[in-house]
């Protein structure tokens, strides 16, 4: 063969050599690497899961990254596309839609990377590796016979609901009012959503309130939105007469049941759920495959007489 024709085969090989390197250095450079995909970080209880799972598998040696879905279920789906492409191990899933999430899920079962969710559930028992979840029926059933006691049995509420295509949104209502309605003399006045937003349920009570000024107390989905509940309550000069429930254990409900704000909540343990998630990724990457698809975490009812044991750390 001519030195010319060999020079013109070599850069040939050496160019096609080149780009196989470079595809595979694309993939590869994220080999190590676990997505923590994450429903929203306007909520400082979503931004403790998300640190805590990022911060325990970055423990177990991979790298993390969190990414920001927004409440947005395209932004959502665009995380996951990146995720795919860019050959992440596994995703740590708090999702933002119990039925539309479940696409993104299959699509990254499909390209072997198992997605494990945290605190919000989607509607498949097969597309996730698994699902940590609160026990938000049996915690809501908890409060409910806790409001029940606190009114009395008798009187006018409001209940505000999270975002409509959570579960977690209707675990929580249905538990509460598998004991509420069974007191006919307990009538809700109103129910909306206010889509687990603080200022959004502010201006929500404050709309209700103009239309039903006799409220005795309201039952908020979270602890966010309790929060702006009690400040619209406060806003109207009704905070002595309204009791105020929520749910999560976020720092400032329970510090607010401390000073005699915030009626009772219900405290989740998003750390441990991180953490756990984040053990079970490691597990599955190691071999592991016999998992449940739902594993439930207790809650605990927080009210004044126990608040002592759950007000934060400083």
């Amino acid at each position: 063969m001519k030195p010319a024709k060999l020079i013109s085969l070599f850069l040939i090989m050496a160019s096609i050599l080149g780009a196989f390197s470079c595809a595979n250095k694309s993939k590869n450079e994220h080999s190590d690497k676990i997505a923590v995909v994450i429903s929203t970080l306007n909520n400082p209880w979503f931004v403790v899961l998300a640190e805590s799972a990022a911060g325990r598998a970055k423990e177990l040696g991979y790298q993390a990254q969190i990414f920001d879905s927004q409440n947005d279920p395209a932004k959502e789906a665009e995380h996951f596309e990146n995720i795919v492409a860019m050959g992440y191990m596994a995703i740590l899933f708090n999702p933002t839609d119990a039925d539309g999430s479940v696409l993104n899920v299959k699509r990254a079962k499909a390209a072997g990377i198992p997605t494990f969710c945290m605190d919000r559930e989607i509607n498949s028992r097969d597309a996730a590796t698994t699902q940590l979840l609160s026990d938000n029926f049996t915690g809501c059933v908890k409060l409910g016979q806790y409001f029940v006691r606190e009114l009395d049995k008798k009187g006018n509420y409001v209940e505000i609901l999270g975002l409509v295509g959570d579960n977690n949104t209707w675990n929580r209502s249905n538990g509460f009012h598998s004991v509420v309605d069974e007191f006919p003399d307990l009538k809700m006045v109103a129910q909306q959503s206010a889509d687990f937003d603080r200022n959004k349920a502010m201006d929500v009570m404050e709309t209700i309130m103009q239309a039903n000024p006799d409220i005795d107390a309201v039952f908020c989905g979270n602890d966010a939105m309790a929060m702006g509940a009690y400040q619209a309550v406060l806003a109207a000069g009704k905070a002595s007469k309204v009791k105020v429930f929520g749910f999560d254990g976020a720092d400032d409900a329970i510090q607010g049941i401390a000073e005699g704000k915030i009626a009772a909540t219900v405290m989740q343990f998003p750390v441990l759920m991180a953490r756990t998630s984040a053990e079970l990724a490691d597990e599955y990457l190691k071999g592991e495959r016999g998992f449940k698809a739902k594993t439930p975490v207790e809650v605990v009812l927080v009210t004044p007489e126990n608040v002592q044991n759950y007000l934060p750390q400083n």
